[in-house]
């Protein structure tokens, strides 16, 4: 018995006399899709898994200097690099209207994405 069979079976034995399925639109006539919500919500999507990365790294860093595993030229590479990113993220934020918070996913139960430090 297929699915459209028992939709009729179940339509005529609520005294219903025939089982039309339901209408369907095409997606653009039923969401509202703005080009530019799309692509800034894209955009804050991308930027918050980038924001993550660079605040896991920043940290993975800091313990590595902490621990003395790298050489001054490595913690000053390291640095530059750090910061330059901070920079690029700035700009990226700034062309698509983002503030810091937009970034911060809110997870429920868990709190934000990032932590706020």
């Amino acid at each position: 018995m297929t699915g459209r069979d028992e939709a009729t079976e179940l339509a005529a034995a609520l005294g219903s006399t025939s089982w039309q399925p339901p209408r369907v639109t095409p997606l653009d006539r039923r969401i509202s899709v703005d080009r530019d919500s799309v692509e800034r919500g894209l955009a804050s999507l991308v930027l918050t898994v980038v924001e993550l990365l660079r605040q896991l790294m920043e940290r993975q860093a800091l313990r590595r200097v902490d621990l003395g595993d790298l050489t001054e030229e490595q913690v000053e590479r390291i640095g530059v690099t750090l910061m330059a990113l901070e920079e690029q993220m700035v700009g990226l934020r700034e062309h698509f209207g983002l503030a810091p918070e937009d970034l911060n996913l809110d997870l429920g139960p868990l709190g934000p994405l990032l932590p706020t430090d």
